[in-house]
């Protein structure tokens, strides 16, 4: 089985384009095995639990404001469900419909994807072009992201899986395969669309680097 995690806090906005998503790569005629997804509800105020119960997917509450804690919680429930695999999103980001077929097909540790910015009308053009110069669309890239992350079950366990960290978990997540001796895709071809909003949920995440390049 492969198991999706998706972190969210108060995220009733933008989690259903996202399931929707992440169902559709679920349903990819050669992807060969079941898949559950997991919404961690962390904190969450508002209507996410709802938006992710319509989706016909299931929760997991935690009261931790911490994406990592968020993060661990939900691969510890999917590898107790028997998942293989464990795929990891952002509940503000949207997959391709070939997301899962692609991460398997690597036949790797782990696979670290890319990601593309939805908009950058909150932001204009000079954070664009800062970001565009900084930023490698390769293989072979160095990029990290939460939000385009799979794994397999093993390494995730001898790594030790995320530390409850509130920013960076997946950094320190991917280092610690490296120093386990796992053996890492850094690949641009399965890359997914991320919000580039200013009112980021993750403090030091995503939102907060493009601010910084203001």
């Amino acid at each position: 089985m492969i198991g999706v995690v998706i972190p969210a806090h108060n995220e009733e906005n933008l989690l259903g384009g996202c399931l929707l998503s992440v169902i559709t790569a679920a349903a990819h005629p050669l992807l060969k095995e079941d898949v559950q997804i997991l919404v961690v509800l962390d904190s969450c105020t508002d209507g996410t639990a709802q938006v992710a119960q319509s989706a016909g997917v299931a929760t997991l509450a935690i009261e931790g404001q911490n994406v990592g804690a968020a993060r661990r919680a939900g691969a510890a429930a999917l590898i107790a469900a028997g998942a293989r695999w464990l795929a990891f999103t952002d509940a503000d980001t949207i997959v391709s419909t070939e997301w899962l077929f692609r991460q398997i097909g690597f036949c790797a540790d782990a696979v670290c994807g890319t990601v593309n910015v939805d908009s950058w009308e909150a932001h204009g053009p000079a954070v664009q072009a800062r970001y565009d110069s900084l930023y490698q669309h390769v293989e072979g890239h160095r990029h990290i992201h939460g939000a385009n992350l799979g794994v397999c079950s093993i390494a995730y366990q001898r790594a030790g899986g995320f530390k409850s960290l509130p920013a960076h978990e997946d950094v320190h997540l991917v280092q610690d395969l490296e120093l386990a001796g796992a053996r890492i895709v850094w690949t641009a071809s399965n890359s997914v669309i991320t919000s580039a909003r200013k009112e980021s949920r993750c403090r030091e995440g995503f939102g907060d680097y493009l601010a910084s390049l203001a």
